[in-house]
C-alpha cells in the first residue's frame, strides 16, 4: 500500500514515520525545502523522543521518503493525508487556509481513485469544504476522477507520540462510503491485528470527537485547578483529594494534577475552536468558556504567590526558573505558562534566570535577551532569591537539595507542579509553596 502525507510538522512526520513502520510505503511532502533537505540529510525538524531513530530506520528500509513537491507523488497512492497546521484566527476559529490550499493541490494532481484523509484538527464541516476544493480543481481540469474524503483525527501527546500512534486506545475514522472504509481498513490492518479498536463513524462525528476529547481533558485540568485553589482556602490538600476522587472508576486518575494551567498547541486552540463552532451554530458553550477563564487565571497563580511572599515588591530579585516547555519531553513553548510567568516577572522588575533540558533554543527565539540563560539547572539558582518550578521534568523531581541550598540566597521554593512533598521540604528547612496545598 502507498500513501502520501502532506506536511512534515509534528503530526505529519509522526504519522508518516509510524505508518511506514507498519510496512506501508510513505512519501512525506512539504513545500519547505529546508525541512525536506534536513530530513533527507538524516535530521528532523522537531523534537520528539524516538522519532529520529524511527525516521532513519524506515528511510533505510525504503519505506519512507521525502519530497518538496506534490507533483508525481499521487500517481500510485491509495490515499493522501492532509496534515498541515490549523492555527487559531483572532476570533478563535481554526484557520483552514492551508488545509483548503492543499485540498486544491490534490485536485490538481490525482488521476485515479484516491481517499483524501484529513489528519489536521479541523472543525465540524471542514471535510465538506475539502471535498468541494478537490472537486473544483477536477472540474477546472475537465476530468472525472473518483475520490472520497475521510476524517482521521490524531490523538498524540507530545513527548509520547510514537507510543500513542503505535499503541493507541482507539483509531477514529469518519468515512462517507464503503469503498473509503475498505481503504482505511487496509491502512490500519496492522492495528486491527493488535486488537486496537477501529471506530468507524460518519465524518462530522469524527471531526467532533477530536475537539470533544481535547476539550474534556482541558476541562478536567481547569476543574482540578479550581479545586486546588479552594483547597488552599479551606486547608485541604489537593493531592489527597486527587487520590480520593481518582480511585472512583467513573472518574479515573488521569489529568487530575493541579498546577499552573495547560498550554501547548492543542488544548488552547481546540477549546477556542469548539467555543467558536458553538457560536457559529447559535449555541453558547458555557462550560468551555469557564475552562478558558480558569486556565488563564491559573497561569498567574505562581506569580501571585511570589509577589505576596515578598510583600508586593520583587524589583531586582533574581528567580531561578526550572522548566520552559508547556510540558516535559518536548521543546514546545506555545501557550506555555512559563511565558506568562516570565512576562510578569519582567514587568515587575525581577530577573528570571531560566533553564530547560530541551527548550533553550526555542526560549531564545521567544524571549531573546530579556532573560538570563543558565547552562544547567543548578547554575540557574546561583545567587537567586528562590527556585520556581514551572515544568515537571524528571530531572527536577529528584534534585540534589544540597546544591540548591548552596546556590540560593534563601531556601525558598515556589512549586507550580507539586513535584515536591511539603512535609519533606519543611524537614529540609525550606519555605515551600505549592498549588492547592
Amino acid at each position: 500500500m502507498r500513501i502520501v502525507v502532506i506536511g512534515t510538522g509534528y503530526v505529519g512526520l509522526v504519522t508518516g514515520a509510524c505508518l511506514a513502520e507498519t510496512g506501508i510505503t510513505v512519501t512525506c511532502v512539504d513545500t519547505d525545502q529546508a525541512k525536506i533537505d534536513l530530513l533527507n540529510s538524516g535530521g528532523i525538524p522537531i523534537y520528539e523522543p524516538g522519532l529520529a531513530e524511527l525516521v532513519a530506520r524506515n528511510v533505510e528500509h525504503e519505506r519512507l521518503s521525502f519530497a518538496a513537491s506534490l507533483a508525481g507523488t499521487l500517481e500510485r497512492a491509495d490515499a493522501v493525508f492532509i496534515a498541515v497546521g490549523t492555527p487559531p484566527d483572532e476570533d478563535g476559529s481554526a484557520d483552514l487556509s492551508a488545509v483548503l490550499e492543499v485540498a486544491g493541490q490534490i485536485g490538481q494532481q490525482i488521476s485515479n481513485y484516491t481517499v483524501v484523509i484529513t489528519k489536521s484538527t479541523v472543525p465540524v464541516g471542514t471535510n465538506r469544504r475539502v471535498r468541494a476544493a478537490v472537486q473544483a480543481e477536477l472540474d477546472r481540469r475537465g476530468v472525472a476522477v473518483p475520490f472520497d474524503v475521510a476524517s482521521n483525527p490524531e490523538f498524540l501527546k507530545e513527548g509520547d507520540a510514537i507510543n500513542d500512534f503505535m499503541a493507541p486506545d482507539r483509531v477514529v475514522i469518519g468515512v462517507e462510503s464503503e469503498k473509503a472504509k475498505e481503504v482505511l481498513t487496509r491502512l490500519y490492518h496492522f492495528f486491527a491485528l493488535n486488537n486496537v479498536p477501529i471506530l468507524f463513524m460518519d465524518i462530522p462525528s469524527a471531526e467532533m470527537t477530536k475537539y470533544a476529547a481535547n476539550s474534556m481533558l482541558a476541562t478536567r485540568i481547569s476543574f482540578m485547578n479550581d479545586i486546588a485553589n479552594l483547597c488552599e482556602l479551606t486547608g485541604a490538600d489537593v493531592d489527597a483529594v486527587k487520590r480520593g476522587i481518582g480511585s472512583d472508576t467513573r472518574i479515573g486518575k488521569k489529568f487530575l494534577n493541579a498546577g499552573i494551567g495547560y498550554g501547548g498547541s492543542c488544548f488552547p486552540k481546540d477549546v477556542k475552536a469548539l467555543v467558536k463552532t458553538g457560536e457559529e451554530n447559535g449555541y453558547n458553550m458555557e462550560v468551555l468558556k469557564a475552562v478558558e477563564r480558569v486556565n488563564e487565571r491559573q497561569k498567574n497563580r505562581l506569580f501571585d504567590k511570589i509577589v505576596k511572599y515578598y510583600g508586593g515588591d520583587i524589583r531586582g530579585r533574581k528567580f531561578g526558573i526550572w522548566g520552559l516547555s508547556f510540558k516535559p519531553a518536548t521543546d514546545d513553548m506555545r501557550e506555555a505558562p512559563s511565558l506568562v510567568l516570565i512576562g510578569k516577572l519582567l514587568e515587575a522588575g525581577a530577573v528570571p534566570v531560566v533553564f530547560d533540558p530541551v527548550a533553550m533554543e526555542e526560549a531564545r527565539r521567544k524571549l531573546g535577551d530579556r532573560v538570563l540563560y543558565a547552562p544547567n539547572m543548578y547554575a540557574a539558582l546561583e545567587g537567586a532569591d528562590a527556585l520556581v518550578v514551572v515544568t515537571e521534568w524528571q530531572e527536577f523531581k529528584v534534585p540534589k537539595f544540597t546544591y540548591i541550598e548552596r546556590a540560593l540566597k534563601e531556601k525558598v521554593i515556589f512549586d507550580g507542579r507539586n513535584i515536591y512533598d511539603p512535609v519533606q521540604m519543611k524537614d529540609f528547612g525550606y519555605t515551600y509553596y505549592g498549588i492547592g496545598k
